[in-house]
């Protein structure tokens, strides 16, 4: 009797598990989500389990990859190429405008750099005041390399 005691515990623990979500609307209007009846509430639907996503098949059962596209629509040649050119349009935009922004950034950093207060005779309160500066600099250099890969990457 000892040994039946824990696995009937474990039943009756994933039984509630097992039930729907229903949502039940109570009395006083409020909306209640539950896998157990509710009181003096009316029950208006009950939701099932998502299903599982399809297994994916290996790759020697799927279809040849020109077959694959068949279901697909394209896009004519004329409609890609000009979707390119407004995408690269905008990328050297923000190139351009990135640039600008290291452009003033370094600027600024160079000017607080040659500047010293008399109340930061530590050379720590030097860097922690230049510090946001640094880091604005840094933004400006990764965007701006993120954007000439961008750039490259377009046929």
């Amino acid at each position: 009797m000892r040994y039946l005691f824990p696995p009937f515990i474990l039943c009756l623990c994933a039984a509630p598990a097992l039930a729907d979500t229903c949502k039940y609307v109570d009395n006083e209007g409020r909306t209640i989500y539950s896998n157990v009846p509710i009181k003096n509430a009316r029950k208006l639907t009950c939701f099932q389990e998502p299903a599982p996503p399809p297994e994916a098949k290996p790759r020697s059962e799927q279809a040849p990859s020109g077959a694959s596209d068949a279901g697909q629509k394209r896009v004519e040649p004329g409609t890609q190429r000009k979707r390119d050119d407004d995408r690269r349009k905008i990328l050297e935009d923000e190139l351009a405008r990135e640039q600008k922004g290291l452009e003033d950034a370094k600027k600024a950093l160079a000017e607080q750099q040659a500047q010293r207060t008399g109340d930061e005779r530590n050379y720590a309160r030097v860097q922690e005041r230049l510090k946001p500066l640094q880091e604005a600099v840094s933004t400006h250099e990764k965007n701006i390399s993120s954007l000439r890969q961008e750039l490259l990457n377009l046929k």
